[in-house]
């Protein structure tokens, strides 16, 4: 069984690693969207550690037998002005797993973590992104309830 706690700063290694090849492995299916800065874990790390710290970011940690397993990152934003969800939105932009067999698991009980802590904050939805290609992703956030609200398409000019 997994445990799931508050990141810490130190976290901010594992999680930018792990983001790093996630990247890597978006970068493949929309090479120009996803295409990567030369420094992109560096950068990626220092904006991480921002968050770690702030107060009002909901970062969550999993780790199974004492082992960094993944990590969600909620953010609460105003929704747009044109529309009224009744509340703020929860936004995970920051949230993979290290397995992708453990996104049913592992992915699901982190994003139940952040967004039961969101609703205590007072959000009213929880948006979170997805690559189109990661189906194991997908696949997660389908059984924990979610649906596509929107969609972005791209091409290079």
């Amino acid at each position: 069984m997994p445990a799931i706690r508050a990141a810490s700063s130190g976290d901010v290694a594992a999680i930018a690693a792990l983001m790093s090849r996630r990247r890597e492995r978006y970068e493949v299916h929309q090479p120009v969207f996803w295409r990567r800065t030369a420094d992109a874990e560096a950068r990626h790390a220092a904006f991480l550690a921002t968050l770690v710290s702030e107060p009002s970011a909901i970062c969550r940690v999993a780790e199974r037998e004492d082992r960094f397993a993944g990590f969600a990152i909620g953010s609460l934003v105003p929704s747009p002005p044109v529309y009224d969800p009744g509340g703020p939105t929860c936004t995970l932009d920051d949230y993979a797993v290290v397995d992708d067999r453990d996104w049913t698991t592992i992915g699901v009980d982190l994003l139940r973590a952040v967004t039961e802590e969101a609703r205590r904050q007072g959000a009213a939805q929880v948006v979170v992104v997805c690559g189109h290609a990661d189906e194991a992703k997908r696949d997660a956030l389908r059984l924990a309830g979610l649906s596509i609200a929107s969609e972005w398409w791209t091409t290079p000019l």
